[in-house]
């Protein structure tokens, strides 16, 4: 049985895009596509290796990048071609700037309702204090922990079929390991593990658990280091 995390659920192509242009600190206006396409398709890989349900989307983004790529290397470029990728390259540009002013509005509608809620607290649910980690981590930033993790661990096998089964073992290893604890970090939930596939295979189990609200993953600053905590209603 073929286990599958849908990534729809989490983020889109645009969330990768604008990820990767903040954690690398690059102009959106004057977005380097070779750079960011090289980035844009380890990260592709990288989810396609984890069997994650790359959505269409993903792969229109990538084949978009690898297009204007392409096109910005031919060594001699016509101005009808230079104006091609600069207006494809525009429209990008316009796609990002729109997205992310849509989230900045989403944010911002739901502002008043967070800042109502963070002063009811609710049985066993982690309360964060100032000094503790407040900044909800995205898949991206799981995934970018986890990718610096698998760096140094050796690549068994290209295809791994996952049962069902075994993540919702480690679900229940991961839930067991939070009992009475107000968190762990990332790193000492994934190295807990020997193998590249059981690596894989705990990671999974740990993005099922965020995405049926069990745990949730927090950083202090951006791009920083990860805590998993533990999400018990009464």
């Amino acid at each position: 049985m073929t286990y599958q995390v849908n990534l729809d659920i989490f983020e889109g192509p645009l969330d990768l895009l604008l990820y990767l242009i903040k954690k690398n600190n690059l102009n959106i206006y004057d977005i380097q596509i070779s750079f960011i396409t090289h980035q844009y398709l380890e990260y592709i890989d990288l989810m396609k290796e984890l069997n994650l349900d790359v959505a269409g989307e993903f792969l229109v983004m990538a084949t978009t990048l690898m297009e204007i790529k392409s096109k910005s290397l031919l060594p001699k470029q016509s101005e009808e071609l230079e104006n091609e990728i600069e207006t494809v390259k525009k429209q990008l540009v316009d796609r990002l700037l729109e997205y992310q002013k849509y989230k900045s509005i989403v944010a911002n509608f739901f502002k008043p309702r967070i800042q109502v809620e963070a002063n009811v607290y609710y049985r066993k649910l982690p309360i964060f204090s100032d000094d503790d980690y407040y900044m909800e981590a995205t898949v991206f930033d799981l995934l970018t922990a986890l990718n610096g993790i698998l760096k140094k661990v050796p690549k068994e096998v290209k295809e791994i079929v996952y049962e069902e089964i075994h993540i919702e073992e480690k679900m229940r290893v991961i839930m067991e390991m939070l009992k009475d604890k107000q968190y762990i970090s990332f790193e000492e939930l994934i190295l807990q593990e020997q193998t590249r596939r059981e690596i894989i295979i705990m990671f999974l189990a740990l993005l099922e658990l965020i995405k049926t609200r069990q745990v949730i993953a927090r950083q202090k600053d951006a791009f920083g280091e990860i805590r998993i905590y533990p999400i018990v209603y009464s």
